[in-house]
């Protein structure tokens, strides 16, 4: 252990059944650090987390807290010791308020009777953290990037001396994602550290002190960030495999007008007057977040309730529901992946052919060997990691989660594919595999929609994009012929006009 290290792992293995998951992982955290753990989905990274936040049980190895070995390690003696974690994948109460979620178990009370000041508690946190919210907001009704931040309040709340956080910017805005760096920054000031988990290898340079990477269960390196570049870390990250391009290239040789939409307006705010998507076309939705990108696609697919018009190959969607638009070959991957895309308790089989079950079964009978046989192709096609056709789904990384929810869609041949945040919580590796297949799909006929936070990967991907504010397309650009930056501000001065109007 390192004479100064606040917290220390030693020879950390996990087991998941027969599937090895860690193997001999040393770590340090050092007093006031902010310390990037990166590497590929399926690296052990989230794992890693969990093991010190008390969540995971190693098979293996050893924990010590300032000097002291610990005997036994789960979540309680980790907060106990001032460890504290910030999951990827959201572990809120729906029902609570936003004060109930970030105070849960440190509610104030007198002989048992609870005093009811989680509200007025949450907005001296808010006052010192800069983040917003209403503090008696039903969680259920929020999005997933105001749920981000009671993760992040309820982290702070703690008073923790090391903070794993695990993903925090994945539904983030840029502001928010600065606010979240600077709240690091004064974290560390203070003397506390923070494990910084994330597949944004830009903001690991901009903010760690120290970068770990992890590569297939084991660790490559620990170096200090100020020697590190974007593309040593990749090259760490991949074992030296050098990545030529985040993008395949763009065709316009597009087929007949598949996805048509008109005049179509829900009672959230979304009123599209014309969208229409080609065979083979990939069109984009950027915007800033709340613009009501997601709000779109959950219309067109009969998610929310709405009125117009929607057409797949001139067929005209009359009942407006989720069943007709998969029946006619729409199908939308979800921002959402654990609370809307997969079900945790199934396996990576069951999960891909969950939508498929009628054209698997004979006589209401499910054909295992079919069921197997396509569950262990799209798991082949799409890289999945561990490829165990009966993996624990909830105990693969994020990345690996998003693939399995990618391909049971895609077992079903769509004709039209929706993708809301295909690349969140996705490292470098496993974002290239899921633009691979966007492209292939694409290059067969599938007329495809992307909304993504990161406007790179919707310029990246795209031959079309239009640009989202308030449930409106306000305007259609070139991606080619467009920066990052002059979208940002197309995108700001549109909300400035709208916000002018109001």
């Amino acid at each position: 252990m390192s004479v100064d290290a606040l917290l220390s792992v030693r020879g950390i293995g996990v087991r998941f059944g027969d599937v090895e998951v860690l193997s001999g992982v040393d770590l340090d955290i050092r007093p006031g650090e902010i310390h990037g753990l990166i590497g590929e989905n399926g690296a052990g990274k989230s794992t890693l987390g969990k093991v010190l936040g008390g969540y995971y049980r190693a098979t293996s190895g050893k924990i010590t807290v300032g000097g002291q070995l610990q005997s036994s390690w789960d979540t309680p003696t980790a907060l106990a010791n001032g460890v504290a974690i910030m999951h990827q994948e959201l572990q809120l109460v729906p029902a609570l308020t936003v004060a109930q979620n970030v105070f849960l178990g440190l509610e104030e009370n007198v002989n048992g009777i609870l005093r009811g000041t989680e509200a007025a508690r949450l907005e001296t946190l808010m006052e010192q953290s800069g983040l917003r919210l209403d503090p008696n907001a039903r969680t259920s009704s929020l999005t997933i990037a105001e749920q981000q931040k009671i993760e992040i309040l309820r982290a702070l709340a703690r008073k923790s001396r090391v903070i794993v956080m695990d993903e925090p910017t994945a539904s983030l805005s840029k502001s928010e994602i600065d606010q979240l760096h600077r709240i690091m920054r004064s974290l560390r000031d203070e003397g506390r550290s923070v494990i910084y988990v994330t597949h944004f290898l830009n903001d690991i340079l901009e903010v760690t002190d120290r970068i770990t990477v992890l590569r297939n269960g084991e660790k490559v390196h620990t170096r200090d960030t100020a020697g590190e570049t974007r593309e040593t870390l990749v090259s760490a990250m991949l074992g030296g495999e050098k990545m030529d391009t985040l993008y395949p290239p763009k065709s316009r040789d597009h087929g007949e007008v598949v996805l048509s939409v008109r005049d179509l307006i829900s009672p959230n705010g979304t009123q599209v007057d014309r969208l229409e998507i080609r065979g083979g076309e990939i069109v984009g939705l950027a915007g800033l977040v709340g613009a009501g990108r997601s709000e779109i696609a959950r219309a067109i697919i009969g998610a929310d309730p709405s009125t117009g018009s929607v057409e797949v190959a001139g067929k005209v969607l009359t009942r407006r529901s989720i069943a007709e638009a998969t029946e006619a070959g729409i199908v939308m991957v979800p921002e959402d992946r654990r609370g809307q895309g997969l079900v945790m308790s199934l396996p990576v089989r069951a999960n891909i052919s969950l939508p498929h079950l009628r054209a698997l079964s004979s006589g209401g009978v499910m054909a295992k060997v079919r069921e197997r046989a396509l569950a262990l192709g799209l798991i082949n096609q799409l890289d999945v990691r561990p490829a165990i056709v009966d993996g624990d789904v909830s105990n693969y990384s994020g990345g690996n989660q998003q693939k399995v929810l990618i391909g049971k869609w895609l077992a079903g041949d769509p004709r039209v594919l929706i993708l809301d945040e295909p690349s969140r919580g996705v490292d470098v590796g496993a974002r290239e595999t899921i633009h691979r297949e966007i492209g292939r799909l694409a290059s067969q006929g599938v007329a495809i929609l992307v909304i993504s936070s990161e406007i790179e990967e919707v310029l990246g991907l795209a031959t079309r994009v239009f640009l989202v504010d308030r449930g409106r397309l306000v305007d259609e650009i070139d991606p080619d012929r467009v920066s990052e930056a002059e979208v940002l501000a197309a995108l700001f001065n549109h909300q400035g006009m709208g916000d002018a109007a109001e």
